[in-house]
């Protein structure tokens, strides 16, 4: 086995463990660690499996293996910036949301105190 393959494999299975410590500690909350576990069990799966990525290139007609890579790298990061943005989108609209009624209550509470004070 190649050194590369062995360093390799153990940075993975380091992230992998490292991500666990996350989710544990509630560093790291479900929905995001799924993403992170897949992608780094997908590491592991083809540190230990060198010849998966000309196999997949070969089939999927890719000339060179390392473009199936950055390709699906590329995707998976669009993918996940278009989920992270449906979330910020959600959570603004959520903030202005409580803003306003913060406001509200404080207004009526203000009236309230005004109309106790006359």
């Amino acid at each position: 086995m190649p050194r590369i393959q062995i360093i390799t494999i153990i940075l993975s299975v380091l992230l992998l463990l490292f991500i666990a410590r996350l989710i544990i500690k509630g560093r790291l909350r479900e929905e995001y660690a799924i993403v992170w576990i897949f992608s780094t069990l997908f590491l592991v799966v083809f540190s230990f499996w060198r010849e998966g990525f000309e196999t997949i290139s070969h089939f999927l007609q890719v000339y060179d293996p390392p473009n199936l890579i950055f390709t699906a790298a590329i995707a998976a990061i669009l993918i996940y910036l278009l989920h992270l943005s449906v979330v910020v989108s959600k959570l603004q609209e959520q903030n202005k949301r409580l803003t306003q009624e913060l406001a509200n209550m404080r207004a009526t509470q203000q009236s309230g105190e005004k109309q106790n004070a006359a």
